[in-house]
């Protein structure tokens, strides 16, 4: 494999170069886009201003100053959080960078072929590309078959098969040619390729804000705007409150603490952590070697409810394997297992190999060289739905055996006069019943028996299954089997559902139906008639492998081309909506854990005596110094709470298969009740240490 970009939060580089981009974030215009912080960068700024003010006129306030300084540093670790989140995004754009070369194309022009840079290809060039070129720009193969390395974009070394006319003729561009000679077809203009879109993704350059954090951002303007009309009614309270108790004027609210009171009330915390958990979640989903077109597409893998899940390949393990040998009437085991051996020697699906191992295991028989036989091996095709063997002897008589589906071998025997035990009938019928593949043998007119092929199940299929039922998520798997078949396999895997002899547009309307009914869709494929489905479907993850035309229907992009990836987007998706609630459950308690710790304590000097100290001070439960270390304490606390969370925000919230309701007491347990206790575990402290 490729080396993998060093994207550790303790990373030196990515901590310079996120401390060198969280100052150039002080862009009035950048932090704009952050409604929040840009109120505190205001506050920062006037309280800045002030202190200099101060300094002018000869009646500097070192109180003022110590305010201005977290202030900003409450800006900065915000943007910082956000850079950091970034700068992870930039190492893994970095490291495709660097598997990018100045890549020469050989245009086809007619039947000649032309040297050209690959940025100078167009949509609907024509290139040719031989063992050792790499592949200028993303297209499909129109003509030939090669093997290619992908490991530039999947850090899988391992070559893959790419060839026309299939769902496997989707080509990446900056990915190499090693063997074989293939035409493609350019399917991008420059700059808009596959390697360009994920480069601008994972920097974050295009990450637009999603419907969610739209909706999140409002909230947390209006509840700033509420705490700000609340503290601007603050000094006529005060006012009034020293004219009542004969205290002068001048021990009323200043500017800064004012400033400082609103920035530790409004939501900052969430505010400075938004946009680092969106970006974190689609790194998270770079890390799975997932590509989401969007933020919104992580967004609504955790709000999928139901998933479309092809059987091979993700149910099950895909390939059909011989379990036993089931004789007719009047047949020996070892017989049956002997002709399905023989007329399996020449087969190099699984299946066939399978059969051969199983008579080898199970009667000690040993496959033998097919140019001893003196055989004609029967490959299957799509019309005969059997394969087999025809072989002579010496003395010029022959045996044909053939095996395969019940009707063909049905027709088979009967045309050669023979008979169709109702036995095998019988057993063909139990074993789809129980979701196998029964696979008939004969020799000329003579049934010998069944060959059970059983698609095996993948193991721990059935608790994740469990897991997503928890979540309320409703799993539908899609086959081509019969209804028989998909109906036992759905029963061992454990899904709520499947959708026998399904075509493209059974699953185009299946996606449809749901969507009606107000369900969120999630589906996976590879191929050009999966396309219509994928574009339908919330969450469409299309195959690395599949076509062009899949990959741009799609809003996500499995490099890996594993069936079983829907699973890990979705609990992905979910933990990034996780991490946010956490998150913002404990902000919201967090600002109203500092108003009842913060005001009581600046409103000690209201209707006091000649002590200084009022009746008020009985609601400073706290015991914080004075008004001015009180205050101070929780600008220090509010602006160090933002750079503690910083690694939750980007790892999330750990994940865990529950339901909405538990999710929810979870949440309001852990940190909403964390969000409480911490401003005044961590006031309290810092008060103690300035007053110290």
């Amino acid at each position: 494999m490729s080396a993998k970009p060093n994207t550790s939060l303790y990373n030196k580089k990515i901590l310079l170069q996120a401390a060198q981009d969280s100052l150039i974030k002080l862009n009035p215009v950048i932090l704009i886009k952050n409604p929040v912080i840009f109120i505190v960068a205001i506050g920062s700024f006037l309280t800045t201003i002030i202190v200099f003010m101060g300094l002018i006129q000869g009646n500097f306030s070192s109180f003022n100053f110590q305010i201005a300084i977290w202030l900003w540093f409450t800006v900065l670790f915000a943007n910082f959080a956000e850079a950091i989140a970034e700068g992870r995004g930039k190492a893994h754009a970095e490291s495709l960078r660097n598997n990018r070369t100045q890549t020469k194309a050989r245009r086809m022009m007619g039947k000649q072929e032309v040297s050209i840079f690959a940025t100078e290809l167009k949509k609907g060039d024509i290139v040719v590309c031989e063992s050792g070129d790499v592949i200028p720009s993303d297209g499909e193969v129109i003509e030939g078959i090669a093997s290619v390395d992908e490991s530039a974009i999947t850090g899988e070394s391992a070559p893959v098969i790419r060839e026309s006319g299939g769902d496997r003729s989707a080509v990446t561009g900056g990915t190499k040619v090693i063997s074989d000679q293939i035409l493609i077809r350019i399917t991008t203009e420059p700059g808009d390729t596959f390697i360009d879109r994920m480069i601008a993704l994972v920097e974050g350059a295009k990450r637009q804000k999603t419907p969610n954090e739209i909706a999140l951002s409002i909230l947390l303007s209006g509840l700033s705007i509420i705490f700000l009309l609340a503290v601007a009614t603050l000094p006529a309270f005060f006012g009034y409150s020293l004219s009542a108790s004969g205290l002068p004027l001048s021990q009323n609210l200043t500017t800064p603490i004012l400033i400082a009171l609103l920035v530790c009330l409004i939501p900052t915390t969430i505010g400075g952590l938004l946009s680092a958990i969106g970006i974190s979640g689609m790194d998270r989903l770079i890390q799975r070697n997932v590509i989401a077109t969007s933020g919104r597409a992580i967004e609504a893998a955790g709000d999928v409810d139901v998933l479309l899940l092809d059987k091979t390949g993700t149910i099950t393990l895909g390939n059909r394997m011989a379990t036993d040998f089931i004789p007719a009437e009047g047949v020996t085991d070892e017989e049956l297992a002997n002709a399905a051996q023989i007329s399996s020697l020449a087969d190099e699906t699984p299946e066939g190999r399978s059969i051969v191992i199983l008579a080898k295991e199970k009667f000690g028989i040993r496959g033998r060289e097919v140019h001893q036989l003196n055989a004609s091996f029967i490959p299957f095709t799509a019309q005969s739905r059997m394969s087999g063997v025809d072989l002579k002897a010496e003395d010029g008589a022959s045996r044909k055996i053939r095996k395969g589906s019940s009707e063909a071998i049905r027709s088979f025997v009967q045309n050669n006069n023979g008979f169709y035990p109702q036995k095998t009938q019988d057993t063909v019928i139990e074993l789809a019943r129980q979701g196998a593949t029964p696979l008939v043998v004969a020799e000329d007119k003579k049934v010998l028996g069944v060959v059970h092929l059983k698609d095996i199940v993948k193991g721990g299929i059935k608790q994740r299954f469990a897991e997503l039922r928890k979540m309320g998520i409703k799993t539908v798997m899609i086959t081509g089997d019969n209804a028989l078949t998909a109906a036992a396999i759905a029963a061992e895997a454990g899904v709520d559902d499947f959708m026998a002899e399904a075509t493209p547009e059974d699953k185009l309307r299946r996606i449809r139906e749901e969507q009606s009914n107000g369900h969120l869709v999630g589906m996976i494929g590879d191929g050009t008639n999966d396309a219509p489905a994928l574009a339908q479907a919330d969450i469409g993850i299309a195959m690395n492998t599949g076509t062009q035309a899949a990959r741009e229907a799609g809003n996500m992009v499995d490099l890996d081309s594993n069936p079983t990836k829907l699973i890990e987007v979705v609990e992905v998706g979910k933990q990034l909506l996780m991490t946010r609630g956490s998150l913002t459950t404990f902000s919201i308690a967090n600002d109203v854990a500092k108003y009842f710790a913060i005001i009581p304590a600046i409103a000690i000097a209201l209707y006091s005596e000649k002590n200084g100290i009022g009746p008020l001070s009985a609601l400073n439960i706290m015991n914080l110094g004075s008004p001015q270390s009180a205050i101070l304490s929780a600008v220090i606390f509010n602006a160090i709470i933002i750079i503690l969370l910083v690694p939750l925000a980007l790892k999330g919230v750990r994940y865990r298969p529950v339901s909405a309701n538990t999710a929810l007491s979870r949440n309001l347990l852990i940190f909403g009740l964390g969000g409480i206790v911490a401003p005044f575990v961590g006031i309290k402290l810092i008060d103690m240490i300035i007053n110290f």
